[in-house]
């Protein structure tokens, strides 16, 4: 026979202090008051776990079991994907002082299999908890939270507009969020660009909001693209989410983005801000009365007349104001509450602490959505912005 292997050994030990049952005792023991606790990650159990089970991965038992369950005597029945962490979990709790603590035998595979009573879907206790507030508005609940948790956000740009606008949307639990921008972490940025720190001077901006990003909300997938947006990666980048978040400080990249909103019928939330004002938007293309980006700048402006952040400056509160309601939008868009800005400009005036609202329809003329509009490729776009520029 084979030598035994050291993690043979251990469950040996494990299997020798920590009592196992079946998954159907188990089920009888929860019905008489025993707490079942789930120890999967949050992606096993959105697929399933056991009726009225605790999610509560294994990572973070220690530091939130007291608070779910202060009572020791209380008994515990630790269960995960075939048996194994559940008895890893099981002696942790038995080390904090819980005093009748049970493994259940193979897991949730053994659960399932014999047709016991299992839900789909049902939030956690640590979504729960981290989404509380937000789960008590009646508009979003746990069906709305479920669709955040579905969605898919791509944001051009960690940068100005691109950090708040990101830190909002992963603390409100949207379950993706793909970031693309080839710069680095300067510190001119930090001033504005607050999901950068001092310390990640020098590092790729996409990594530096990464570490941000998954530090406030490790359940979101944070997605990195370290590269330039141009005519030969920008469908690639953009198709398979559900909204685009526009932080572009250039005008080729935005008309790009434009262009390939309009192509994949993607929900495109534009913001831009210069000095002391700002402007925010949505354009819809999945809708008939929406207009395009194009419909308010048909054509690029002259470099004079549009100075980057860089040339102009900016207050740096400004780009946060707008990236703020830029992810407010994104949120509505993907509840599907409210009246999101199609058709209309949002423009903000810091100093004389004013919004003003203008009427934005879709221009038939347009060369971007009007009835005649004709795409003829990426590659004329950036050569159109690049003789306008």
């Amino acid at each position: 026979m084979p030598p035994h292997t050291h993690r043979d050994t251990l469950l040996a030990e494990l299997r020798g202090r920590i009592p196992e049952l079946s998954p159907a005792d188990a089920l009888a023991c929860q019905t008489q008051g025993a707490l079942l606790v789930d120890v999967r990650e949050d992606g096993e159990r959105a697929a399933g776990t056991p009726a009225d089970a605790l999610g509560l991965s294994r990572g973070f038992l220690e530091l939130r079991i007291e608070q779910a369950e202060p009572d020791r005597a209380r008994p515990i029945l630790t269960l995960c994907g075939s048996g194994v962490r559940s008895l890893l979990a099981a002696e942790t709790l038995q080390r904090m002082g819980y005093r009748d603590v049970r493994s259940v035998a193979g897991g949730f595979e053994r659960w399932k299999s014999e047709g016991l009573p299992i839900v789909t879907g049902a939030l956690d206790a640590d979504a729960a908890e981290r989404y509380a507030r937000q789960l008590r508005l009646p508009q979003v609940g746990e069906a709305g939270q479920a669709r955040l948790a579905e969605a898919k956000v791509v944001l051009l740009g960690a940068g100005g507009l691109g950090a708040p606008a990101s830190l909002y949307l992963a603390a409100a639990g949207v379950g993706q969020l793909t970031l693309i921008d080839d710069d680095r972490v300067e510190r001119s940025n930090l001033h504005r660009q607050v999901i950068h720190a001092d310390a990640r001077v020098g590092m790729a901006k996409t990594e530096s909001a990464r570490i941000a990003l998954s530090a406030l909300n490790p359940r979101v997938r944070i997605r990195t693209c370290n590269e330039r947006l141009h005519v030969g990666n920008v469908e690639r980048l953009l198709e398979g989410h559900d909204v685009l978040i526009d932080g572009a400080d250039n005008f080729p990249a935005r008309y790009l983005l434009a262009a390939a909103s309009q192509r994949l019928k993607l929900p495109m939330v534009y913001g831009a801000v210069e000095r002391f004002t700002g402007q925010v938007s949505v354009f819809d293309p999945r809708r008939a009365d929406s207009p395009c980006y194009r419909c308010l700048f048909p054509e690029p402006p002259a470099a004079a007349d549009a100075p980057n952040c860089s040339e102009a400056g900016v207050l740096g509160v400004l780009p946060g104001i707008v990236g703020l309601l830029q992810a407010t939008e994104a949120l509505k868009l993907i509840l599907g509450l409210g009246d999101s800005l199609v058709g209309r400009l949002l423009s903000f005036d810091a100093l004389g602490m004013r919004f003003r609202e203008t009427r934005l329809p879709r221009d038939p003329a347009c060369p971007g959505c009007g009835v005649g509009a004709c795409f003829t490729g990426y590659e004329d776009i950036a050569a159109f912005c690049a003789a306008a520029g």
